[in-house]
């Protein structure tokens, strides 16, 4: 036996194993490379994935919001509202929420400005709420909260926080859907008389009134009746002069809301008027008005467009100048009122021109102001003014008056215009039990008046 041979044909053998071996381990290491880097392409792209959902889903990662107001201090909004960040620095805040308030009618009036910058730049609205004035402090900062957290509901949907967000629609509430024994209707009614007299002369005066209201966003009702009578008496050297006037008036409206800027309505009335030389003239007049803001913007500002046609039939207690005992009359009526409310007060200024279809020579145009300056909370300074072209005085007594009726303006005299100021201050205070602001026909007026004839 060859074992020299042997020998070497075992180290070759030997060899071919080392190297089958080394292959077989080389193949090895290399499928463990392939599958840590696998591995971590995996690893990769699961992590990317959420990352490319939020680049296409969502805009940002948090809101970061700055509240300008010091009703709303940031411990309690963070509190209330855990899906914001808030900051008191607006540059570091992607949207900013500015509080604004007045007072009107017994009530504050919160207006809230939603406006982004940087990721949200461009977007900008507004939310209001309306509160009692003698509302407590822990109650206001309780609403707000609810009404920011309502309006950053928009803007937290384009971030992460938004499939953490849970939204509970809960049954709709009207601000008529609540029990009220009166079903929304407030009533007043008012007596007074005033007695003054001496030896030789007695003044005496009677007035009453009687108001019914009923105000939702959806309808307005107003009904009103008052009378008064009013006896002067003198003694003068024997003579007696007396002179008396009286007189009743009923007015009503019906308005009913059609969208953010229409309304429909009707005016009702009835009088009779010593002073006016009227017996009996009651008056139907349909109207329509338009606003050129949405009627959601009156706690700002308003610009009405009203137009009423007037019929009524009237009879006099004497025959006019123009030989009249009665007619049927036909009016149309055209005002334009805009009224501003700030945070310091409210300016309305209104146009109103009218005319008889029988004569369109009697027409009458009058201009109207109305300034309220807040002094302090509750306290108010008003004044109004108001000028008037009048060319439709028809009910004038052919008669005439006496100097008595003269002197003591118990008779309408003839005049071209008449004008009006009054200065007064105001404070409200107490519970207000409704808070709906309806301000379709406006809310009325009133002032004190005085004619000059030529």
């Amino acid at each position: 036996m060859d074992y020299g041979k042997e020998e070497i044909i075992l180290k070759n053998k030997n060899k071919g194993d080392v190297r089958m071996e080394r292959k077989i381990r080389t193949k090895f290491v290399n499928s463990w490379k392939s599958i840590i880097i696998l591995f971590f392409t995996l690893a990769l792209m699961i992590t990317m994935l959420p990352a490319q959902e939020n680049q296409e889903g969502y805009l940002i990662k948090k809101l970061v919001v700055m509240v300008d107001s010091s009703l709303c201090p940031i411990d309690i909004l963070s509190q209330n509202i855990p899906f914001v960040e808030f900051v008191r620095e607006k540059e570091k805040a992607n949207v900013v929420v500015e509080i604004s308030q007045e007072i009107r009618e017994g009530q504050i009036i919160f207006n809230l400005q939603f406006i982004g910058q940087k990721e949200f730049e461009g977007k900008k609205y507004d939310l209001s709420l309306n509160l009692p004035e003698t509302s407590e402090t822990s109650r206001i900062q309780q609403e707000l909260v609810k009404i920011i957290k309502l309006g950053l509901v928009p803007l937290a949907g384009k971030t992460e926080q938004a499939t953490k967000l849970k939204i509970n629609l809960q049954e709709e509430v009207k601000p008529t859907a609540v029990f009220d024994p009166w079903n929304f209707w407030v009533f007043s009614l008012s007596a007074n008389s005033f007695l003054n007299g001496e030896k030789s002369y007695s003044y005496n005066n009677f007035f009453g009134n009687f108001s019914a209201n009923r105000v939702t966003p959806e309808w307005k009702i107003r009904f009103s009746i008052s009378g008064n009578y009013s006896r002067n008496s003198y003694n003068y050297e024997g003579q007696k002069y007396s002179s008396s006037y009286y007189g009743q008036n009923f007015r009503g409206l019906i308005a009913r809301s059609l969208g953010e800027h229409w309304s429909i309505g009707f005016f009702i009335s009835a009088m009779s008027s010593t002073y006016l030389n009227i017996k009996f003239a009651p008056a139907l007049s349909p109207a329509i008005e338009y606003d050129i803001f949405p009627y959601s913007e009156s706690t700002k500002r308003q610009l009405r467009i009203t137009y009423t046609f007037s019929m009524a039939p009237t009879l006099y207690r004497e025959e006019t100048i123009f030989d009249k005992t009665r007619q049927f009359l036909f009016q149309e009526n055209l005002s334009i009122t805009l009224e501003l409310k700030r945070k310091w007060g409210t300016i309305s200024t209104s146009v109103a021109g009218s005319h008889y279809f029988h004569d369109f020579s009697k027409y009458r145009i009058e201009f109207n102001n109305d300034f309220s300056i807040r002094l302090f909370r509750g306290f108010s300074l008003n004044l109004f003014g108001g000028y008037a072209r009048i060319h439709d005085l028809i009910s004038i007594a052919k008669a005439g008056a006496s100097w008595e009726d003269v002197l003591l303006m118990r008779k309408q005299l003839a005049t071209s215009y008449n004008y009006y100021f009054s200065v007064g201050i105001s404070y409200s205070f107490g519970s207000i039990f409704s808070n709906v602001v309806n301000p379709r026909f406006g809310s009325g007026s009133s002032g004190f008046s005085m004619s000059i004839s030529y």
